[in-house]
């Protein structure tokens, strides 16, 4: 017996979960075989392409792309607004199943995750894979894509093989007949930029890449070279985790309005805080690095963070940095969209008490598990604090949880 990698990927992800949802709903319409897109909100600017389906993409319609462009490109467009609590409840309601088969399931992104089997051999894992997939259809009433080989980067390539609801290997000894015959922009980390390098080159398909000489491909493309040398020769040697340890936990948010003034925009961050914080708690971590970030109306970029004399989870203590950062930074252009971010994380499931915490500050710690309490029972706006009621500002700001699902680059 080897080890085997399964790549687990959800087929158009967001359409899928909605698509399902509207079913369970009572709705007929079939949103992967019409024109359709998962969009922000214009209004609240956040009008861009999320996902979209496959006969959108026969319109040449592209993630990232404004949906006035999209319009244009496909006049009777369907647009849908994003469900982000539906996807993260999807994502987590497939890892759950998922791990009836293994209890080795690791998160690769919202809609992907790598399973590990040590007691089955290819033909086994092939059937096994073709199982799933088709159980999953049936179970959740969506499709997935199926890739099995014995590392991660070999996985993921096989299940991009072909699409939607298909199962596919890559093993080391079949690579040459079904990795290099590949385009080589069609390899993983091998970004638009780095296409271009290589085709100027002569470099066209993934065997190419990997017959080239090393020592070219190291001294024109560095370290980014080499890994990407070794993913054309199938080489992987990334560990397999549960779930990779979190390095930081953030929030930020594009604003209905440009704010003007320091008071509206301290209470903003408060409620940017509030679910970083609660985020923060729920992972049993503290920190010590506090960070804000602005962006004015113009697009210009700044951010800048500051090194607490001691760990904390509190929102209070965070809240008060993160209002010391932004009135230093602010140069009071109008602000599009404020972020924070906590950083230099440490796990303990008993805190001590630190010298340079206040007696309110104590309080507060005591406090804020008490909140989480009453919202992890009763939900997330079931006790705010006063200054959001009546207020045009949401309680909790964000909230979809990025760290949860790690950058993809992260984990190969």
């Amino acid at each position: 017996m080897v080890e085997i990698i399964m790549h687990v990927d959800v087929n158009s992800a967001f359409l899928s979960w909605t698509y399902a949802y509207e079913k369970q709903m009572g709705l007929e319409r079939n949103l992967l075989n019409i024109p359709s897109v998962i969009g922000g909100s214009e209004k609240n600017r956040h009008g861009i392409v999320l996902a979209r389906s496959i006969p959108a993409k026969k319109h040449k319609i592209q993630t990232g792309m404004s949906l006035m462009e999209a319009r244009q490109l496909c006049p009777n467009l369907l647009i849908l607004h994003p469900n982000y609590k539906l996807y993260v409840k999807a994502s987590k309601s497939l890892r759950d199943y998922l791990k009836t088969y293994t209890p080795d399931v690791e998160v690769f992104s919202i809609d992907e995750c790598f399973l590990r089997f040590t007691d089955i051999n290819r033909q086994e894992a092939v059937e096994l894979g073709h199982k799933i997939k088709d159980r999953v259809k049936e179970k959740f009433g969506y499709t997935i894509n199926v890739g099995i080989s014995e590392n991660k980067l070999l996985a993921k390539q096989a299940g991009d093989l072909e699409k939607p609801n298909k199962c596919h290997t890559m093993f080391m000894d079949e690579i040459k007949e079904k990795l290099w015959v590949l385009p080589v922009e069609e390899l993983f980390m091998v970004g638009r930029k780095t296409k271009s390098k290589l085709k100027s080159w002569g470099i066209y398909t993934i065997g190419d890449l990997a017959n080239t000489d090393y020592k070219f491909i190291l001294t024109m493309l560095k370290s980014h070279g080499r890994l990407i040398y070794n993913y054309a020769w199938g080489r992987d040697d990334s560990t397999f985790k549960e779930r990779p340890p979190m390095k930081s936990v953030g929030n930020s948010s594009t604003l209905k309005f440009d704010v003007r003034d320091r008071e509206t925009a301290h209470i903003i961050l408060l409620s940017l805080t509030e679910m970083t914080a609660w985020r923060l708690r729920e992972e049993k971590m503290s920190c010590q690095v506090v960070s804000v970030s602005i962006k004015d109306k113009y697009f210009g970029y700044k951010s800048r963070q500051r090194k607490l004399m001691y760990f904390t989870d509190c929102t209070r203590d965070i809240y008060i940095n993160v209002c010391k950062l932004f009135d230093e930074l602010w140069d009071e252009k109008p602000i599009r969209a404020l972020g924070i971010s906590l950083s230099n994380l440490e796990f303990s499931k008993s805190k001590q008490i630190n010298i340079f915490q206040d007696e309110l500050s104590l309080k507060n710690e005591t406090l804020d598990k008490t909140v989480d309490k009453i919202r992890n029972k009763y939900g997330a706006e079931s006790i705010i604090r006063g200054v959001f009621a009546n207020s045009p500002f949401k309680p909790l700001l964000g909230g979809y949880p990025h760290d949860e699902y790690p950058d993809m680059r992260s984990i190969l």
